[in-house]
């Protein structure tokens, strides 16, 4: 218990430690998990807002994860795009899959990418495959990731919080369940499975 006690001085303790190499490290792992998806975007979030606090910590956080959707999103469209559409010329299903999601709204993209359980990977490989302009990829993933960065800024510094004060931890499972349910009812509206 003691342990879990000082867990937010240890943490705090151990970035003041890296010095300039913290913050450097931890924009440089959300870059990678945009496009490599096991590592946890959740973790690093939480670790810019406990560093920088609340107001840098989420602009560091937000600025680095759309950069890590762009460079994904850049990698799939000017590496994979053109034998993409080839090969998909002969599936009608998939093609017909590809075109819908070219057309989907901005307003339909964001809220699917601010959805903290969607896996915003996949959302940038389709977008990079699909016609989608980068103008509406953008600001898309600007609006959806500033909903999303903010709940994992808030869900993670009140987990921290909550090892000593329980009422939180019932509150971010709450939180947590009603964005797995939203997440859920948009993916059958929207039709994505």
């Amino acid at each position: 218990m003691e342990i879990l006690n000082n867990l937010d001085t240890i943490i705090q303790n151990f970035l003041l430690s890296l010095g300039i190499w913290g913050p450097i490290f931890s924009c440089i792992l959300i870059l990678i998990e945009s496009i490599l998806p096991v590592l946890p975007l959740a973790v690093f979030i939480t670790l810019n807002f406990v560093y920088f606090g609340n107001v840098v910590g989420f602009f560091i956080s937000l600025l680095f994860t759309v950069l890590g959707c762009y460079l994904s999103f850049i990698i799939f469209r000017k590496g994979f795009s053109t034998k993409f559409q080839r090969k998909i010329k002969e599936k009608d299903k998939l093609e017909n899959l590809m075109i819908k999601f070219s057309s989907i709204s901005v307003g339909a993209l964001a809220a699917l990418v601010a959805m903290p359980f969607t896996p915003a990977f996949l959302v940038n490989i389709a977008a990079g495959l699909s016609n989608m302009s980068r103008k509406k990829f953008i600001f898309s993933m600007i609006i959806g990731k500033t909903a999303m960065v903010y709940f994992w800024g808030y869900v993670g510094t009140s987990l921290i919080n909550s090892i000593t004060n329980p009422i939180l931890l019932i509150r971010i499972g709450f939180i947590m369940l009603v964005a797995y349910i939203l997440s859920k009812g948009l993916n059958k509206i929207l039709k994505i499975d």
